[in-house]
C-alpha cells in the first residue's frame, strides 16, 4: 500500500474475513478518517469480474463463473463484516441484522478441505463462487466469536482507525503497521522528547 507521502507499507488485517471486507474500501469498516489518506485506494473489488479474480487469488479451485448475483451477495456480506468489525473493535454489541447476514452465508456449503495424495477425485472439480463466500462467512463467525474476544482492534494512531485482528503471541499489537503508524508515533515521540530537552536547557540558561 502507498500513502500520500509515497511511503510503501504493509498492512496485515489478520483474518480472511477482514481482507474481504477491505476489498470494498477502508470506509466499509466505518468511515475511516485518514486511514489510507484516500479510502478509495483500498477498493479493489468493484464488479463481478474483480470479485471473481479476488476469490480465485484466495481459492484457486473456484470456477470463473462469478456473475452479478454473486457480486451483489458479496457486497452484502462484506458490508456486514465491516460493520461488525468496527463494532467489535469498540466492544459494542454486534448488530443482529449483520450477524444474521454472516450466519446466512456461513450456513451455505463452503469449500471443503482436500487432502493431497489420493488417487481419485472426490466431488466437484471446481468450486462455485458462493462456496468461497461461505468460507469467508465461516471465517467471520470465528473472527467475531469468543476466541478472538478483545483482539479485534483499531489502530492506535489518532488519524488512522484501520481495524485488524491481533494475532501476535503477546497480544499487544497497537498499530495497523509498524512501517506506517508505528514509525510515525516513534518519530513524534522522539521529537517531543527532543523539544522537552531543548526547553529544559533553555530554562537553565535563563536562570
Amino acid at each position: 500500500m502507498d500513502d500520500a507521502d509515497g511511503l510503501r507499507w504493509w498492512f496485515d488485517s489478520g483474518a480472511l474475513a477482514l481482507d474481504f471486507a477491505y476489498t470494498g474500501g477502508a470506509d466499509v469498516l466505518g468511515g475511516v478518517d485518514g486511514a489510507a489518506d484516500d479510502t478509495t485506494q483500498w477498493r479493489s473489488v468493484d464488479d463481478a469480474g474483480q470479485l471473481g479474480a479476488w476469490l480465485q487469488s484466495r481459492f484457486p479451485e473456484v470456477a470463473a463463473t462469478t456473475g452479478e448475483r454473486e457480486f451483489r451477495d458479496a457486497e452484502m456480506l462484506r458490508a456486514a463484516i465491516g460493520r461488525l468489525a468496527r463494532q467489535a473493535s469498540r466492544a459494542e454489541t454486534l448488530g443482529p441484522a449483520d450477524v444474521d447476514v454472516v450466519n446466512l452465508f456461513a450456513a451455505t456449503p463452503d469449500i471443503p478441505p482436500v487432502l493431497a495424495g489420493g488417487g481419485r477425485q472426490a466431488g466437484r472439480t471446481l468450486a462455485r463462487p458462493h462456496q468461497a463466500l461461505g468460507t469467508v462467512a465461516r471465517d467471520a463467525v470465528r473472527l467475531f466469536g469468543p476466541d478472538a474476544d478483545g483482539r479485534i482492534r483499531e489502530c492506535s494512531a489518532d488519524d488512522c482507525g484501520l481495524v485488524y485482528l491481533d494475532t501476535s503471541r503477546s497480544g499487544n499489537r497497537r498499530w495497523c503497521s509498524m512501517q506506517r503508524c508505528g514509525n510515525r508515533a516513534k518519530v513524534r515521540a522522539h521529537r517531543a522528547r527532543a523539544a522537552g530537552r531543548r526547553a529544559g536547557v533553555g530554562a537553565g540558561i535563563a536562570e
